[in-house]
Order: structure tokens, then sequence, then C-alpha cells
């Protein structure tokens, strides 16, 4: 049992992290397992996000002023939040994939740059290219355009020199 001074606390950590988050989705645990519930832990944190199980009347504190306030309505029940402050992908991408194996895990809602997000959102915004993809993708894009140029400005000067050896060859001829 937390006393007030830890409660408190949390709240005011939750906040900062709450305002921090790109991402916030609230997930329904019930039924998981330790080992359930720590893998999923670790495929979270290793995609640089975290899960937290929380009471909900310190979610509803913690969450006013912030976009994680639109899910206020969903916090009833086992929740624990799941917070990104940099992907906003990678962490409905996992949810959703734990879920599919996991039918005990439920993702109740989300809250993304002020709007609240149901389930099938999340679902959507998981068949999303993760982040990496798309800076890959950007990448090899811009490295394409410098290589054309290339290929294209090394042409002219391959032209030119061709047009003088057939004006050479046929003066040779002649």
């Amino acid at each position: 049992m937390l006393n007030i001074t830890q409660k408190k606390e949390q709240v005011e950590r939750l906040a900062k992290e709450f305002s921090e988050s790109e991402i916030s989705i609230l997930v329904d645990y019930k039924g998981l397992d330790v080992l359930k519930m720590t893998e999923l832990r670790s495929q979270l944190r290793a995609a640089g996000s975290r899960m937290e199980v929380v009471k909900n009347s310190l979610l509803v504190r913690a969450s006013e002023g912030t976009d994680a306030a639109l899910m206020k309505d969903f916090y009833k029940g086992p929740s624990a939040i799941v917070l990104s402050d940099n992907d906003v992908v990678a962490p409905a991408k996992i949810l959703s994939d734990f879920a599919k194996d996991n039918e005990k895990l439920e993702i109740k809602a989300g809250a993304l740059a002020g709007k609240l997000l149901n389930v099938d959102e999340i679902k959507q915004l998981a068949k999303m290219p993760s982040r990496e993809e798309l800076l890959g993708k950007t990448a090899s894009v811009l490295n394409a355009v410098p290589t054309s140029l290339v290929t294209v400005l090394s042409g002219v000067p391959r032209s030119f020199v061709n047009v003088l050896n057939a004006v050479k060859d046929q003066k040779e001829a002649a």
C-alpha cells in the first residue's frame, strides 16, 4: 500500500511522463501471468516504450491537462498504461501482435496528438511502417538523388567524347 506522500510522488512523476510522451495506450492485463507481463514489458522496453500498472484513481489525477485525460472513461478495472516518447508506431505494433497471441491482453484506448484512439485506430497505427523503416526509405531516396545526378552529369562528357571520336573517325576515313 502506498502512503499519501508516495501517491503524490507517483502522480507527479506520471503527469510529467504523460506530458512528455507522444502516445499513451491503455490496456487491460487481467489474466496475464507474471511471465507474460515480463515478456511484454521487455519487448516494449526494447522499443523505447514503457508499461506501468497504476491505480485508476492515480491515472485520473496524473492525466489531468494531458492527452491521456482523453482516456478517462476507460480508467476502469485492471489497467496498465504504455507510454512512448519518440515512436508512436512501435508500442501499437507490439501490443497488437502480443494481443493476437495472448487473448487476455485487451487494448482499451489510446491518446495521440490530442486525439482519442479506439482499438481499431490503434491496430491501423500498428500496420504503419516503423520510424526506422521510414528513416531508411528516406535515406535511400536521398542517396539515389546524388547518384542519379552524377550519372546524368557524367553522361554529358561521355557523349561529347563519343561525338569527337566519331568526327575523328570520319575525317580519317575521308
